[in-house]
C-alpha cells in the first residue's frame, strides 16, 4: 500500500493581486505553487516581476485579490486577524534587505524582541535570544548595538530575530542585497546550514546566479511563474520592459 504525500507546508492555488487604480495594475496573475517541508527554494525574477508581492502574500503581510493560500493546511482567508498575528509570531519568519534593528537597542535586545507576543517571561526572551545569536555565528557580539557591527553582522542578527521563535518558514527577501559578495556568500552558508537543520527556507532574489545554486527555483515573470524546476534557464526578456513595470 502507498504512503499517503504528506501535507505540503505551503500551498497557493491560482493566486492574483491586483491593486486599483486607472488602469488596475495587476500583480500577480494565478499563481500556483506548492511548498514542502525542508525545502530550500530561490524565487527568481527582475524588479517588478512580482517577486516581493509573493513574500507579503505568503508571509500574511497583504492578502491576494483571488485565489487561495493555504499554510499548514490553514487557509488563511478563514484565519481572524488574532489568528494571523499567531502564525506571523510563530510560524514564520521575515528576513529583509534592510535589517529594520532598533539602533539604541543592542543584538541580543533586537533578537529578543522577536519573542514578543509569544507570551514568554523577559529573562526566558533573553536566553533564547542568545541561543539564537550563537546560532548565526555572533556569540561574541550579543552587546553590540547596531552601528558597532558590520553589514554581514547585523544581517545575521535579523536572521537570528527571524528564527528566534523557531518558525516552520523562514521568508528572505533580497538577503544579500546590501551587503559584500564576501558577506553575501556568508549568509546565504548560513541559510543552507539552517535548511539542513530543517529550517524551510525561500529566498527571494534577482540574482539569477544565486538562484541557479540551490536545489530549487521558482522563476516568476509578469507576475507568474515562468518555470519551477533546477534544470530551466531564465527565458530571455527585455530588461528595458522590465524596468517599466512597478515595482512589485
Amino acid at each position: 500500500m502507498t504512503a499517503p504525500c504528506p501535507e505540503p507546508l505551503l500551498l497557493l492555488e491560482n493566486v492574483v493581486k491586483t491593486y486599483p487604480g486607472h488602469p488596475p495594475v495587476h500583480v500577480l496573475r494565478g499563481i500556483d505553487l506548492k511548498v514542502r517541508r525542508g525545502e530550500l527554494v530561490a524565487v527568481v525574477g527582475p524588479s517588478g516581476s512580482g517577486k516581493s508581492t509573493l513574500l507579503s502574500l505568503i508571509g500574511t503581510l497583504d492578502h491576494p485579490s483571488s485565489g487561495r493560500i493555504l499554510f499548514e493546511g490553514h487557509d488563511l482567508a478563514h484565519l481572524s486577524g488574532s489568528e494571523i498575528a499567531a502564525l506571523r509570531a510563530h510560524r514564520i519568519g521575515f528576513v529583509f534587505q534592510q535589517f529594520f534593528l532598533l539602533p539604541a537597542q543592542t543584538a541580543v535586545e533586537n533578537v529578543a524582541g522577536g519573542l514578543l507576543y509569544t507570551g514568554e517571561g523577559p529573562r526566558r526572551r533573553r536566553e533564547r535570544a542568545v541561543e539564537a545569536l550563537q546560532d548565526v555565528g555572533l556569540g561574541q557580539r550579543l552587546g553590540h548595538r547596531p552601528e558597532q557591527l558590520s553589514g554581514g553582522e547585523k544581517q545575521r542578527v535579523a536572521i537570528a530575530r527571524a528564527l528566534v521563535g523557531r518558525p516552520a518558514l523562514l521568508l528572505a527577501d533580497e538577503p544579500t542585497g546590501a551587503l559584500d559578495s564576501v558577506s553575501g556568500s556568508s549568509i546565504i552558508d548560513l541559510l543552507r546550514d539552517l535548511n539542513t537543520k530543517g529550517t524551510t527556507v525561500m529566498v527571494i532574489t534577482h540574482d539569477r546566479e544565486l538562484a541557479e545554486s540551490f536545489p530549487r527555483r521558482v522563476g516568476i515573470q509578469d507576475g507568474q511563474v515562468a518555470f519551477d524546476d533546477v534544470d530551466d534557464r531564465w527565458p530571455a526578456t527585455d530588461s528595458r520592459a522590465a524596468g517599466t513595470r512597478p515595482r512589485a
